[in-house]
């Protein structure tokens, strides 16, 4: 067993980190792990911490030891994570951060901070950390995690030393979802090519039907679109779903968490007013609340934009014979049938269209009107005409 065996597809970048590892001089206090989604990036994150700390044999990385143990699980008293479920990570989350990378390791080798989301460092908050990232205590190593060099700032990934994964191999996700998860072959193979190799989606869609009809909803809608109210229907639909499922996944909890707070605070959870101390306290709370069902309704729409993207390629794909497998391999008639109806160029256009909405989103649009546009220019052309 070892740390780096969930890094699916990832070989080479797991074989240097565990030389690294084994080999202090070796070593650098500032790392920057790279890739697509689902590729692994905070896996690897993770299980390089690990290994750095690992209590075990000879290779580093056993899995077994406590601090394996520990790191994997989130709760190892010398690592923290920052995975934060808002849009930015704020300049005060990171000077806090900056702070806690001073101290010095209580029970392991190294004091390990982990951003899994260094993309969403808006400006000041990674002015703050560059000091630390360029000049952090002998014991301290920082990994940060983006999609690409490109969503970080110059002066941070400058002080990084790079490591990019790669998009794993269908074949290999599928082999992981039989072997971890117990799903049987056919539909490991579907779940990992129709979630093009994100790990993590295509565990969801192996192993839950209601995610499975879900993302049928999505990819059945380009047929759909037949005219202007259609197209606001499907708008509507994908918003409200956004929305309900940001509202409905964390009502609960935000409830319980509030309670949770009023009772540190020494308040009552039950009381219908509370002192204006607590009030102050209450009201950061809910702005906090309000930015994670944002965030949670953006990742929602996003995760249906790449859907959507995915039938208007396998359509481009077999509308000029490219000979390149489907992503969509159980809905090849209807894929047929948008390459009938649409040219490579509209196509192509089509794909700009989904690509200018999620720009649009990431830049704060509103989620209905952006929506709505983009459904528009996917109206499907009339029998015989061009669009």
């Amino acid at each position: 067993m070892s740390v780096f065996d969930e890094l699916v597809g990832q070989a080479p970048l797991a074989e240097q980190l565990a030389h690294v590892a084994g080999h202090p001089g070796a070593m650098t206090h500032a790392w920057l792990f790279t890739g697509p989604p689902g590729s692994g990036r905070s896996k690897a994150a993770r299980a390089f911490a690990a290994a750095l700390q690992c209590e075990g044999g000879a290779a580093p990385g056993c899995g077994e030891c406590q601090a394996c143990r520990t790191i994997l699980a989130g709760s190892h008293a010398d690592l923290i994570v920052e995975a934060t479920s808002e849009t930015f990570i704020r300049v005060g989350r990171a000077r806090e951060l900056a702070l806690a990378a001073g101290s010095r390791p209580t029970v392991g080798r190294w004091r390990v901070i982990i951003i899994e989301d260094a993309d969403r460092l808006n400006d000041q908050a990674a002015d703050a950390l560059l000091k630390s990232l360029e000049e952090p205590p002998p014991r301290t190593v920082w990994m940060l995690c983006a999609p690409s060099l490109e969503d970080i700032l110059v002066t941070i990934r400058s002080r990084c030393r790079h490591m990019r994964l790669r998009t794993p191999p269908v074949d290999d996700v599928a082999e992981l979802l039989q072997r971890r998860d117990g799903v049987d072959a056919a539909m490991a193979h579907y779940a990992a090519r129709a979630a093009q190799s994100h790990v993590g989606i295509a565990r969801r869609l192996a192993l839950n039907e209601q995610t499975r009809t879900r993302r049928h909803r999505v990819t059945a809608i380009p047929l759909r679109l037949t005219g202007l109210g259609a197209a606001l229907a499907a708008a509507e639909e994908l918003q409200s779903a956004a929305t309900e499922g940001s509202t409905g996944t964390s009502s609960q909890e935000s409830d319980e968490a509030r309670a949770t707070l009023l009772r540190q605070l020494g308040a009552d959870p039950s009381a219908r007013t509370q002192p204006p101390a607590i009030r102050s306290h209450l009201k950061e709370f809910d702005e906090r609340q309000k930015r994670l069902a944002r965030r949670q309704q953006h990742d929602t729409i996003d995760a249906a934009l790449t859907d959507l993207t995915s039938v208007y390629r396998d359509a481009l794909v077999l509308g000029t014979g490219a000979g390149v497998e489907a992503i969509n391999s159980t809905e090849i008639e209807a894929l047929r049938e948008l390459a009938r109806a649409f040219t490579p160029v509209q196509l192509l256009e089509a794909l700009d269209a989904i690509g200018l909405a999620r720009q649009r989103l990431i830049a704060n649009g509103s989620p209905l009107l952006v929506l709505e546009a983009m459904m528009v220019t996917l109206i499907l052309p009339r029998a015989g005409q061009g669009r």
